[in-house]
């Protein structure tokens, strides 16, 4: 391999050549890769929506949801299955492995649909839910006019603006919530209908019978063709009146002489309010999953300003909630990171290579490496985001460069040296001794570039969300350090040999001397005292793990959106405007605080089911102004209190949960819960689920740490019932589709039929007189038709009692289910939990039920087992590779001591800077286990040659340690700084990069020492050897 190298080094023009060609497949790789704020973190299900209208909660678990749910068991690579049951409204989650196809996925599902139909009641029709995820709800606007009513601009969302964003690339749905949906409604008077001797049915069929076209095929005349079509369509309100029910006596009963016709509502379940001032309409825009955000999103601002200006006149779109506006600050973010991380980096490489052109050659591999990262990038479908961008260091990047080239420039400074000292002696050419150099180098470089990288990829046997967090940074990373290793084995030397004629006058690099004089007495003092020193090493070492129990543990720390999110949960049984009403309250509030922008309100749930909220819950988004203009020393947390604080104190009846918008979704739509805790708690009886999460609720109140505590608000929805007395319809002759008509009419009317206007649809209902405004003492007065003809009122044949029962009915897995949750504030996740877990194993449950853990600790948990394998996985794998650098165990296994070593700097980081061991803390362990080897690879190695040159081991290691004290300090210092901005950052998505950098810092702080100081030693130690003999010693001199 070496000789190819040499080979390759001589080719000047083809690397050259090669590496133009790379910069410009990175340049349009980088140009053309897609742009993300994070990557996607939700799971890869399938939602079935069903809509039920009049079913209540258990009637759609029964009829709807379970049906649904048993054709679904036995799906091939299925995690689970959850569903919720509410009035009117069946979800079933689907969630299958992430390596499943999400097209293939839904094809699946509807294959099973078409065998669940028969079992569904009539006229119920499933439909899956759009292709989207919780990271794709990129885009929301509020549409208001003055002098415009809710059910105007509700048209105008619904037919105009909705309908053609849905034609903008990448929209996968376009969702609303609030304003009032248009029907035609025929009002019958029931006293009217028995005058003229009619019934129900006779209007529902009249109207059927008297709104439709048809076709009479076609009438061939001479040499044109007619086609024959009939317009029976009613398409105003005026035909509508005029449809004949009957004819008595030869006159015509029409609709107007039964009652009245006019423009009406539909029953809604969700609304929106803007600042406290009032109902709006409000558009969300779904993203189809695995598009590029930014380019979406700008593409819906286009189609939006083109829609605007065929608006009505005083009707405007004012956009609330921008994605790409988190997008832009993570991008700057990871802008600001790397071009610090760079320049910090360019500058030790000025300070401490004596050479500008020798500096600027390493710093060369900098944006070349990052060509390879791009391009990987694109071929793998990796966006650019904080995660894949974030963690690349540029000091990893230049260390093979940093190796090769102050190698080559020490050879050239001795051949310079001897030639002085003998000029009469053959000189080699500046390409021979680089070439040389290359060769030298060319083992540790490629083998420390190698386990650098190869301990990334055991990153890739995570699972779920941390899986989809970190493997992005794995593509990137890999892809810059294989770029870094071709670019300081091939370009480098090239450079070399092109630019550097020779090595600059040998003189003391000040930085250089400065560190090396403390260090050289810390060596000498260390190679008297090997022992002791040693000894040192390993009490460091056991204390820093002393300190492990003290950090704490999450799963990933929260990353800050810029917005607050603010759940408001009122009792079950609110109506809507009473709900809106406590929603305008919140607003007005929160729009009292200087820090706050703008606050629009989400109640209940929006038209399509997406979101299956009941109308006793509020989604209240708050925008918050730049961080410039907020007073001096608020911060967030402090904002947050506050706003808890003050809703706490006004609003009555309400419990508030403090989140983020795409936090609230991904943590939703994941593990079904809306908080970073959850205790689900199993079982069939929903009284006992009650009761015994009241009893956790309790337990858990009593925690430290423990905040918005609420339990899952499933029963208290106030129920009207009617209970039919089978007797007494027996008697007189009715059945329960006379009685399920009457009820169903009488109160939200029965859709009959349609209005078609152009591409507009709207419902014709018919109904009774104040239909949902009905006094409910007023339904058991209701009208119900005999067998006979006559009329009795409902209580003649069924009682009618009001009762308390369930609002929604939570399944997972095929057993019902009620949450426990909370989130966790002022400490660890980790040890919030374990004492959790520690007092609710008080609560005796029954047989056939059970307790589990959701959220972020079901993640943490699962990350940490996975951790367990990974982290020895990826020890092996350096030793492995260690190995085969040295051809020994010995030396490997000498090596592979900077890796418990390593740990000492990354635990006392973590403990100074009260940061809590997470996933990215140990995945920052990882990553340092391969940067601490590579300086310790780089020592041995050149102390090898020197002892396999005859010298003895104690003066091996004393000129080993001078020749590459410069080398590597050079590479730890660039790899830290690299790191630096990183572990510094405040900007947004810089929470879970911290941990990272830090570990890493703090790790390349004690590893180097240990490659330094206690390295040389055991290597003294553990290598001693016989001393040469005189003959082997001048055969030594010989060669």
């Amino acid at each position: 391999m070496e000789n190819f190298l040499a080979g390759m080094i001589r080719q000047r023009l083809l690397v050259l050549t090669l590496f133009l060609a790379v910069s410009a497949a990175g340049v349009f790789s980088l140009l053309n890769l897609p742009i993300d704020a994070f990557p996607d973190l939700a799971n890869n299900q399938v939602q079935i929506i069903t809509e039920s209208p009049g079913l209540g909660p258990v009637e759609v678990e029964q009829l709807v949801t379970i049906p649904l749910e048993s054709v679904m068991n036995g799906l091939p690579n299925v995690d689970e299955t959850r569903s919720i049951s509410k009035y009117g409204l069946s979800v079933v989650s689907v969630i299958f492995k992430d390596k499943v196809d999400t097209y293939f996925a839904r094809q699946l599902v509807l294959e099973r649909l078409q065998s669940a139909r028969a079992r569904l009641p009539a006229n119920i029709n499933p439909q899956l839910g759009p292709i989207s995820t919780a990271m794709g709800e990129i885009y929301q606007y509020v549409l208001r006019g003055r002098g415009y009513s809710a059910t105007e601009l509700k048209t105008i969302q619904d037919w105009d603006i909705k309908y053609q964003l849905r034609t903008v690339p990448g929209v996968a749905e376009v969702n609303t919530w609030g304003g009032l949906t248009d029907e035609y409604e025929v009002e019958v008077l029931p006293t009217t209908l028995q005058q003229y001797g009619l019934s129900m049915k006779d209007v529902f069929s009249a109207i059927e019978k008297n709104n439709d076209n048809f076709g009479a095929g076609i009438i061939n005349h001479e040499a044109e063709q007619f086609i024959v079509r009939g317009l029976g369509r009613a398409n105003s309100l005026t035909d509508i009146e005029n449809i004949i029910v009957r004819t008595v006596n030869g006159v015509p009963i029409t609709i107007k002489n039964i009652g009245k016709v006019y423009h009406g509502s539909a029953l809604r379940q969700g609304a929106a309010t803007r600042n406290g001032q009032g109902e709006v309409v409000l558009g969300l825009v779904m993203m189809l999953k695995g598009e590029n955000s930014q380019a979406v999103i700008e593409r819906v601002k286009e189609k939006l300003k083109e829609i605007s200006q065929s608006l009505p006149e005083g009707m405007m779109i004012e956009p609330f909630y921008d994605q790409s506006g988190l997008v832009g600050e993570t991008i700057e973010t990871v802008k600001d990171n790397l071009i610090k991380g760079g320049a910090l980096v360019l500058i030790v490489l000025l300070l401490t290579v004596d050479s500008l052109p020798a500096a600027l050659i390493c710093a060369s591999a900098i944006p070349l490496s990052m060509m390879f990262s791009f391009i990987g990038m694109r071929l793998l479908g990796v966006t650019a985001n904080i995660m894949s961008l974030g963690a690349v260091d540029f000091g990893m990047i230049v260390d093979g460069s940093i190796v090769m080239v102050e190698n080559a420039m020490r050879n050239l400074s001795e051949a310079q040296e001897e030639a002085r000292l003998h000029p009469e002696a053959p000189k080699l050419s500046t390409q021979a001794i680089i070439e040389a150099s290359a060769k030298e180098v060319f083992r540790p470089i490629l083998f420390g570039i190698a386990i650098i990288t190869v301990v990334y990829m055991p990153i890739l046997g995570l699972e779920g969300m941390e899986y989809k967090l970190f493997s992005p940074m794995v593509v990137t990373v890999s892809s810059a350090l294989l770029g870094s290793l071709f670019v300081s084995l091939l370009l480098v030397p090239v450079l070399s040999v092109l630019i550097i004629k020779k090595a600059p006058k040998e003189k003391d690099n000040p930085i250089i001397k400065f560190l090396y004089k403390p260090y050289a007495l810390a060596f000498s003092i260390a190679m008297q005292h090997k022992l002791a020193t040693l000894a040192a090493a390993l009490i460091i070492f056991v204390g820093s793990l002393l300190l492990l129990p003290f950090l704490g543990t999450e799963f990933v720390p929260r990353l800050d959106e810029g917005d607050i999110l603010v759940e408001i949960k009122n009792i079950p049984s609110i109506s809507l405007p009473s709900a809106l009403k406590i929603s305008t309250e919140v607003e007005t509030l929160i729009r009292s605080m200087p820090e706050v922008k703008t606050v629009v309100s989400r109640t209940g749930r929006p038209d399509l089911a997406t979101d299956p909220m009941g109308v006793y819950g509020t989604d209240c988004f708050v925008m918050l102004k730049e961080r410039s203009a907020w007073p001096k020393g608020v911060t967030k947390d402090l904002l947050t209190q506050r706003m808890r604080e003050l809703l706490t104190k006004n609003i009555a009846g309400a419990q508030f949960n403090f989140t983020q918008p795409i936090a609230m979704r991904v943590d939703e739509l994941v593990s079904g819960v809306r908080a970073d805790i959850a205790v689900k708690i199993f079982g069939e009886d929903m009284d006992y689920l009650q009761s015994k999460a009241k009893e956790i609720e309790r337990i858990i109140a009593t925690i430290p740490g423990a905040a918005d505590l609420q339990v899952e608000k499933l029963q208290g929805a106030e129920q009207l019932l009617i209970v039919p007395d089978r007797v007494r319809m027996a008697r007189y002759g009715v059945d329960m589709a006379d009685i399920k008509t009457l009820a169903e009419t009488a109160i939200i009317g029965t859709s009959v039929s349609q209005i078609l206007d152009g591409r507009k649809r709207f419902d014709l209902r018919v109904r009774l007189p104040q239909g949902i405004n009905m006094e409910p003492d007023s339904v058991a007065d209701l009208l119900v038709e005999t067998s006979s003809g006559k009329h009795i009122p409902l209580s003649q044949v069924a009682k009618v009692k009001l009762e308390s029962g369930l609002e929604t009915v939570n399944r997972e897995q095929g057993a019902r289910r009620i949450v426990v949750q909370c989130n966790v504030r002022g400490r660890d996740i980790g040890s919030f939990v374990k004492e959790c877990q520690q007092k609710i194993k008080s609560v005796k449950l029954d047989h056939g039920s059970h307790i589990t853990w959701a959220g972020q600790f079901e993640n943490q948990e699962r990350a940490m087992r996975k951790f367990a394998i990974l982290v020895p996985l990826s020890i092996i794998i350096i030793f492995i590779l260690l190995a085969m650098t040295f051809g020994t165990v010995k030396h490997a296994l000498v090596v592979l001591l900077n890796v418990p070593f390593a740990l000492i700097g990354g635990v006392i980081a973590l403990y100074l800077r009260h940061l809590y061991l997470s996933v990215p803390a140990a995945i920052g362990f990882i990553a340092l286990f391969g940067v601490a080897v590579l300086n310790g690879v780089v020592l041995i190695s050149y102390i090898n040659r020197l002892v396999d040159k005859g010298h003895p081991v104690e003066q091996a290691v004393t000129e080993g340690v001078k020749a590459r004290f410069r080398p590597v300090i050079m590479t730890a210092l660039v790899a830290a700084l690299g790191f630096l901005p990183m572990s510094l950052s405040s900007g947004s998505g810089a929470e879970v990069q911290r941990p990272l950098a830090t570990v890493v810092i703090g790790g390349l702080v004690s590893s180097t020492l240990l490659t330094l100081l206690v390295l040389p030693v055991i290597y003294c130690l553990v290598c001693r050897r016989p001393s040469p003999s005189p003959a082997a010693t001048a055969k030594t001199e010989e060669d």
